[in-house]
């Protein structure tokens, strides 16, 4: 049985996931100037963590309604986020000293 809790906490995740599908939709966007500007090409790595951070909110929801439980899973997506972010933080880096061409 769900508490008030339960559902006003699964409730709050469902709408992040609907914030994370609107921001994915912006970024998208920016994906294919990422290709052309040379100033965005660490969108590509910030895309990607959103798009694991929305997957990650997927799974959060299905374990708080008792629908689906992976441990494994909300420990390894977090660290792939994590590295993509500091992926692109090291990208964004090089792009503003002028090593990456």
């Amino acid at each position: 049985m769900l508490t008030i809790y339960d559902w006003v906490y699964g409730i709050s995740q469902i709408s992040s996931l609907v914030l994370v599908i609107i921001a994915g939709f912006i970024a998208v966007s920016l994906f294919s100037s990422a290709k052309k500007i040379k100033q965005l090409h660490a969108w590509k790595w910030m895309i990607l963590a959103l798009v694991l951070f929305a997957i990650e909110e997927i799974f959060g929801i299905l374990k708080t309604f008792g629908i689906y439980r992976s441990p494994f899973l909300t420990h390894v997506l977090p660290g792939a986020i994590l590295g993509c972010l500091i992926v692109a933080l090291v990208v964004q880096i090089n792009i503003n000293r002028g090593w990456l061409a």
